[in-house]
């Protein structure tokens, strides 16, 4: 996807393996390819592949998708086949007007206390006369953490306390996964304000002890972006029902142009982005997850320091 927000924007590549009777391989990341975004104007941008995290290519830092422009992918590997998506135009995107967030309890069969977690919705006033389509992702999140030191022990065998002086408190940067899809069509609101689920965070014990933060990405993308993605959802969130539709392999944008037959997976997006930041104050939520106790200073962490971020500001 490239967006008009800010960069760098990221195209992922990879191999796909066969699944049978037993696993026959692995998703291999695609390294050493050019890869370039080419608008409608001429104009060409190279991404540089992440030395750290193979396959990831990403575009420069100051480079973003301007709105009204289409954009097309190209993809050339080291043994020169080649690979090209349709274009992708930018349209705009509606501001986010209010966020709104509540707890949302998930039962769990034979247990007595229900997983939870917030849900996020966002007010927006739908353009009137055109079709809009959106989609909501989750960017980072920053949450205070709140660990016990004081409760250190000493690696096994030995088992024995050994509490240490600090640090109980931290400010935690973690991007959160998407467990499901946010998308919407204007169908039913064209020209019209409403309010729309953009978000779900599981409570897992740690993230709203204190405050929480997370920025809330807003896109406006193109028709056939959103069909992909709802096939998409619609094969993730399967329940294993009689009624579920058949797995499919599901065909997105690009397509390779040495072998027009050859099935590409992967959908290559351009879309207007808005970003709107959220700060979750834990006392003011009705239901949270009992505390979940971390035995260590809370330094020890991923993603966990003791500095307040310098844009911190609740």
């Amino acid at each position: 996807m490239i967006t008009s927000g800010p960069g760098p924007h990221k195209v992922k590549l990879t191999r796909t393996d066969t699944y049978g009777s037993i696993y026959e391989g692995l998703i291999r990341p695609v390294s050493g390819a050019t890869v370039i975004v080419r608008d409608d104007s001429g104009k060409v941008i190279f991404l540089t592949e992440d030395l750290e995290n193979r396959g990831d290519y990403l575009s420069p830092e100051d480079f973003s998708a301007e709105i009204g422009n289409s954009y097309t992918l190209q993809i050339q590997l080291i043994e020169g086949k080649v690979y090209t998506s349709l274009p992708e135009k930018v349209a705009p995107v509606p501001e986010i007007q209010n966020v709104n967030y509540k707890i949302q309890k998930i039962p769990i069969e034979g247990e007595l206390n229900p997983a939870s977690g917030v849900q996020f919705t966002v007010d927006i006033k739908d353009p009137i006369d055109e079709d809009n389509f959106y989609y909501w992702k989750k960017g980072p999140s920053v949450y205070i953490l709140e660990t016990r030191p004081d409760l250190y022990t000493e690696p096994p065998p030995s088992r024995a306390p050994a509490p240490k002086e600090c640090c109980v408190a931290c400010f935690r940067t973690e991007q959160v996964s998407n467990n499901s899809i946010f998308i919407a069509q204007d169908d039913n609101f064209n020209g019209l304000s409403t309010r729309i689920p953009a978000a779900f965070v599981l409570d897992n014990g740690l993230r709203f002890v204190n405050r929480y933060r997370i920025d809330l990405k807003q896109y406006s993308i193109s028709s056939g972006a959103y069909r992909f993605l709802r096939l998409v959802k619609q094969q993730v969130e399967l329940n294993g029902s009689v009624f579920d539709p058949p797995p499919a392999n599901i065909r997105g944008n690009m397509i390779s142009l040495d072998n027009p037959d050859e099935v590409v997976l992967g959908y290559f997006m351009a879309a207007g982005e808005r970003i709107e930041r959220v700060y979750v104050d834990a006392t003011k939520l009705d239901f949270v997850q009992p505390k979940a106790i971390i035995a260590d200073d809370c330094r020890e962490v991923e993603g966990a320091q003791t500095d307040m971020p310098s844009d911190w500001n609740p």
